[in-house]
């Protein structure tokens, strides 16, 4: 349930593409809030502001902030259309929560895509990455850039972490090194919005015109520690839909020898699953050629079952590196940097590199 706080502005800390982050004085204390403008408006020092604090009181990583609900006392002014048509759009995202933003989906009537995308089947064998973190993001598109420059990449966030694209700051850094985010399902706040990960990766194609297209969810994880318990799952879902639609996919596993958590070493549970046993369609899953051991070796057993429905490639390590250390974003999954678990971006940016390599010309 939603844990209520008023609190008064104090100061604004710092702000990026769709949200601004502030200092909150509460009658608990100070703390720290984020506010998206496109939803509440833009806070001011002195603005009195409704608060839910649920997940900083629980010190959840994922939405650890106190989030501005509302500006009471300065609402912001309605949109400029007059909100009776569907002129401007009419795709709910976040439904029936009392935020729920009306978008204009990139296929309905009063899009200017209408027409490419009522007439779109496939996504003419365009490669696509699969990740199960937000975080490996940057390492696939070094990888892609390694070698191909100029590729042109869009990002599909899907649904399962944050809904507000604004709440990233990843693609805040990588505004300008992408063609563009599509938000699906439920999340909302990219270049295009889109109703599900099919409509996505057709906006992906023909409207954003990208060689590549990288899909993960937004920032944070949901997960129980149980083997269908987590958002990642979905995963298995998108493999399903690229190849539907005439796509390549291409699985970056998520593999680490940094996570102190026995499920997630070696090839993490959340991999297994989603390939091994949701995924009904053969993906091509990469790894690089350096991992040291004993952790290669580990992989290697993992993966083992997969073997009779993907194709494990393996992918040359050199530059890879450099590509990652010559990020415009910093690196960092569950707190750790590229050197604290090197395995996990290193595997990432193999992916990147195995899909550049399946470009035309």
């Amino acid at each position: 349930m939603v844990r209520w706080r008023s609190g008064t502005v104090q100061a604004v800390r710092r702000s990026w593409r769709g949200a601004v982050e502030l200092d909150v004085l509460t009658a608990d204390g100070p703390v720290r809030a984020l506010a998206y403008p496109d939803l509440v408006g833009v806070p001011e020092p002195g603005d009195r502001v409704l608060l839910n604090v649920g997940a900083l009181v629980m010190g959840l990583g994922t939405g650890g902030y106190a989030l501005v609900v509302a500006i009471p006392d300065r609402l912001p002014a309605d949109p400029a259309d007059d909100g009776a048509t569907r002129d401007a759009g009419h795709l709910v995202k976040a439904r029936y929560t009392p935020l729920q933003p009306i978008r204009l989906g990139v296929d309905e009537e009063a899009s200017p895509h209408r027409a490419v995308l009522a007439a779109a089947e496939s996504i003419e064998g365009m490669p696509v990455v699969t990740a199960d973190l937000h975080s490996a993001l940057p390492a696939i598109l070094a990888g892609i850039h390694a070698d191909r420059p100029a590729a042109r990449v869009a990002y599909l966030m899907t649904d399962g972490g944050a809904l507000p694209a604004w709440f990233s700051r990843t693609l805040d850094g990588l505004h300008g090194h992408l063609a563009g985010t599509v938000t699906t399902g439920q999340a909302f706040g990219g270049d295009l919005e889109a109703s599900t990960v099919h409509t996505g990766l057709l906006a992906a194609r023909h409207v954003l015109h990208a060689d590549v297209t990288i899909v993960a969810q937004g920032p944070g994880n949901l997960g129980t520690g149980t083997t269908w318990g987590f958002s990642g799952v979905a995963l298995g879902e998108a493999v399903n839909a690229i190849t539907v639609l005439g796509g390549r996919p291409v699985g970056s596993l998520r593999i680490s020898d940094g996570d102190g958590r026995d499920r997630h070493r070696g090839v993490s549970h959340h991999s297994l699953t989603a390939y091994g046993r949701v995924a009904l369609v053969p993906a091509d899953l990469p790894l690089p050629d350096r991992l040291p051991q004993p952790l290669a070796a580990e992989v290697e057993a993992a993966l083992a079952p997969l073997t009779a429905r993907h194709r494990i490639v393996r992918v040359p390590s050199d530059g890879l590196d450099e590509a990652l250390r010559a990020c415009p974003v910093p690196l960092s999954t569950m707190g750790r940097k590229l050197d604290q678990d090197h395995a996990y971006f290193l595997t990432a940016a193999a992916s990147g590199r195995h899909a550049a390599s399946l470009l035309a010309g």
